[in-house]
């Protein structure tokens, strides 16, 4: 840890919460709306998202805690961030311009390389804040982010506009966000800290400790539920942000390529709000009531978006845009006060390592069942929405009566931690995790 008098540089602060902005140029841009539109426009099978997109979810659930402890260990955290942020940029550059199949193969070595690098980018808020300001920088991390998607949203719009067609688009988002990606490269000051004694763990080592860690949640029953009712609705919510979302609204709904623009915008607008709303929520009734509460918005919002495909009824979708946002931004600000409030504090930083990876494999199995339901099994695009609210009903199911004030009832562990697999703060997220 740093020493009690380090104090980060204004500097590293700045380029720390402008790289939040930069990848979140990448998260919607590309992941949440123009990749998807593409696809449609190019008649894919919705398949070959659930491919591209859970096969990379899933290199990603093992390669990012694995990145992270090496960093750990060799302290260059800027060298891994530089080298995943390019592979997500020059993959973004390139998407759209060969065949189909090459380009859905390099979104997914793009999405590898953005969720790494993301992992790696949430590392660093120990550099550039103390105890005392890190919720203060997360959340400037998160504002920032939002207007990301902004940018993300007006680079797209002016280059559809102009007539400069997809490959054009994918190739600004690329430019935006290695630009505003440039000064976390050359301008983080890391902070002094130790250095880790031994060699850094191999990768078997790392699937070991996630298997060691989530047998040692049992010993802690709500944190153990929480996880499983995490893993159900986060589920949810990256396979829509993920870009089915998008092909939803289009296809089935039956908006334009600009009116979907419009509704991410209103949406991301709305989050901004849910965030707040989820915080005082969390205060007021107290996080786990708090947490349900919004949840159980997130199912309607579900609902609202099938029955406006199903009855005709468009105007229902722009209320779903708006209430999603709402629970999306309440989600974030709520879920991680539970974890924190189920976490003994002596292994919060390696069940946070499992908190992180549950949200992974959630990404994974997510497109890969609305992959299956639509294209296996020959159901509709309704069919697999509706799976979805069943398994955000699941998730309120499994999380009632969770009281992250009951997280100490059991027995202290006896046996030894397995180690660490991400010791970092809950990461700052708009878009999802």
């Amino acid at each position: 840890m740093p020493s009690s008098d380090w104090q980060p540089s204004r500097s590293s602060v700045w380029a720390w919460v402008g790289y939040d902005l930069a990848n979140t140029i990448f998260a919607l841009g590309v992941i949440g709306l123009y990749l998807p539109q593409w696809i449609v426009e190019n008649d894919l099978a919705d398949s070959a998202l659930s491919l591209a997109t859970g096969g990379a979810g899933l290199v990603v659930a093992f390669l990012a805690p694995w990145v992270g402890t090496r960093t750990d260990h060799r302290g260059n955290r800027i060298g891994a961030l530089a080298m995943t942020t390019g592979m997500a940029v020059c993959g973004s550059a390139l998407l759209a311009v060969g065949p189909v199949l090459l380009t859905m193969f390099i979104f997914g070595v793009s999405l590898i390389g953005f969720h790494v690098g993301s992992a790696v980018y949430d590392s660093l808020l120990l550099d550039v804040s103390t105890p005392e300001t890190r919720s203060r920088v997360s959340g400037m991390g998160v504002a920032l982010g939002y207007l990301g998607s902004f940018i993300g949203l007006g680079i797209g719009t002016l280059v559809l506009e102009v007539g400069g067609g997809y490959p054009a688009v994918f190739r600004s988002l690329a430019v935006g966000f290695a630009v505003f990606s440039l000064p976390a490269f050359f301008l983080i000051q890391p902070a002094p800290r130790p250095p880790v004694q031994g060699d850094p763990p191999r990768l078997r080592r790392i699937i070991a400790d996630l298997f060691r860690s989530w047998k040692t949640t049992r010993q802690y029953p709500n944190l153990t539920r929480f996880l499983v009712g995490r893993f159900c609705y986060t589920d949810t919510v990256n396979t829509l942000i993920g870009g089915f979302l998008a092909i939803y609204a289009t296809e089935e709904v039956g908006l334009t390529t600009p009116q979907v623009t419009v509704l991410l915008g209103g949406a991301i607008a709305a989050s901004m709000g849910g965030g707040f709303l989820g915080g005082r929520l969390a205060e007021r009734l107290g996080p786990g009531r708090g947490l349900r509460l919004i949840l159980g918005l997130w199912v309607v919002t579900i609902a609202l978006g099938v029955t406006a495909a199903l009855s005709g009824a468009a105007w229902l979708i722009w209320v779903a845009g708006l209430s999603g946002g709402v629970s999306l931004g309440g989600l974030w600000a709520t879920d991680r006060v539970v974890m924190t409030g189920l976490s003994p504090p002596e292994r919060v930083g390696e069940f946070y390592g499992l908190y992180a990876t549950v949200g992974r494999f959630a990404a994974v199995l997510g497109p890969l069942l609305w992959g299956f339901i639509v294209d296996v099994l020959g159901m509709s695009r309704h069919a697999a929405m509706i799976s979805l609210m069943l398994i955000g009903l699941t998730a309120l199911w499994v999380l009632r009566g969770i009281n992250p004030g009951a997280a100490y009832e059991a027995a202290s562990p006896d046996e030894e931690s397995g180690g660490n697999i991400m010791e970092t703060d809950p990461p700052s997220a708009p878009l999802g995790t």
